[in-house]
């Protein structure tokens, strides 16, 4: 126990703080939210509200592991990762939302296996960049690291695109901190450049009817401009203060798509107004920054990659998520780490919470 407590003293404070804040904002949020006259409790704040107790109780234990406990399962994980991500294939258990086949039915609930297999991929990309950070001079080195994680992102991204970019900006950002020479970031950009024409024709249809509503924002005949549309309204009217706790009528009504998850940050803004949401922005940022201090003062490269997965996955979801809801990028289906509603999720950003604490525990100042 003694142990514990003093784990706890050397981890950055914020890390541990503002993700149960956060977590904590959700879960009020979505109480408003899913309100209804028959019940107080709606089924969905109280599966997040136990997905809460339970991401904590994990971060304890990934804490007291350590990240290095985990990177030396690196072979085990990669292999159980993959064979997770393919369950959904199984027949009676893989189940389909919104055209994404990216569930498994569990009976009482679902579960999303990627969210978990975000930190699994962290985990051992990181073993393998740290162990081959020398041939990472020369594209030969990239292209094995790609390979490595290729499985991965190809198998997220046929069924769920939006996943598929968190996995890529993942992979991107580790590299990039495994000591990636310029140059050949500055040819990885150019050849990335070439391509994008190609990976939009490599779309579905609704990918590309989202793509097309945010080249054409003014476009309300397009199909994909709905819900972009209905979330900057709901952001606007909530004003500088918000409407207040449990009185916003964009969500409440149904004006506003999926409030709960995708755009739970529109619909915390309309009740909350400016301030809640510049609240809500500048904790992300916090947290962002000192997930950079973590991995820049890790003890070893093993660690700062590892905190550079987490800051690729929370950088990249939280802007994505908030962004979409502001209709400044197209939307994806990408979560906002810890509010948005979805045990998964949340276990997910709490999990890379754990290891984010297990790294700053140990630093060089």
């Amino acid at each position: 126990m003694d142990n514990f407590f003093n784990m706890i003293k050397r981890c950055n404070r914020f890390i541990a703080m503002i993700p149960l804040i956060l977590s904590l904002a959700g879960v009020i949020s979505l109480l408003s939210i899913s309100k209804s006259e028959s019940t107080f409790l709606s089924r969905e704040v109280i599966i997040q509200s136990v997905a809460l107790l339970a991401g904590i109780f994990l971060t304890v234990v990934i804490l007291l592991l350590g990240y290095r406990y985990f990177s030396e399962l690196d072979k085990f994980l990669y292999i159980s990762g993959i064979l997770l991500l393919l369950s959904v294939y199984i027949p009676g258990i893989g189940i389909s939302f919104y055209g994404s086949r990216s569930w498994i039915d569990l009976g009482f609930t679902t579960f999303q296996p990627s969210e978990i297999v975000k930190i699994i991929f962290i985990i051992v990309m990181a073993s393998y960049l740290s162990k081959h950070s020398d041939s990472l001079s020369h594209m030969q080195g990239i292209l094995k690291a790609a390979i490595y994680g290729l499985p991965f992102i190809l198998i997220v991204a046929k069924e769920d695109f939006g996943s598929g970019c968190v996995f890529c900006a993942i992979w991107i950002f580790m590299v990039f901190c495994s000591g990636l020479k310029l140059r050949i970031i500055g040819k990885a950009a150019m050849v990335f450049c070439v391509l994008l024409p190609v990976f939009y024709f490599l779309l579905a249809g609704y990918q590309k009817e989202r793509i097309d509503a945010f080249l054409n924002p003014d476009d309300l005949s397009l199909p994909g401009n709905y819900q972009v549309w209905n979330s900057k309204v709901t952001i606007g009217s909530g004003g500088f203060f918000g409407k207040g706790y449990m009185d916003g009528t964009q969500s409440s009504l149904g004006f506003l798509p999926v409030p709960e998850s995708d755009f739970i940050f529109a619909a915390t803004v309309e009740e909350w107004g400016f301030l809640g949401g510049a609240a809500i922005i500048i904790l992300f940022s916090i947290l962002i920054y000192n997930t950079l201090k973590t991995a820049k003062y890790a003890v070893d490269l093993n660690g700062t990659l590892i905190a550079a997965g987490v800051f690729g996955m929370l950088f990249f979801q939280s802007f994505e998520n908030i962004a979409m809801n502001m209709g400044l990028m197209p939307v994806t289906g990408i979560t906002l780490p810890f509010m948005s509603y979805g045990g998964s999720s949340l276990l997910s950003a709490l999990a890379g919470t754990g290891l984010l604490l297990s790294v700053s525990c140990y630093q060089k100042i």
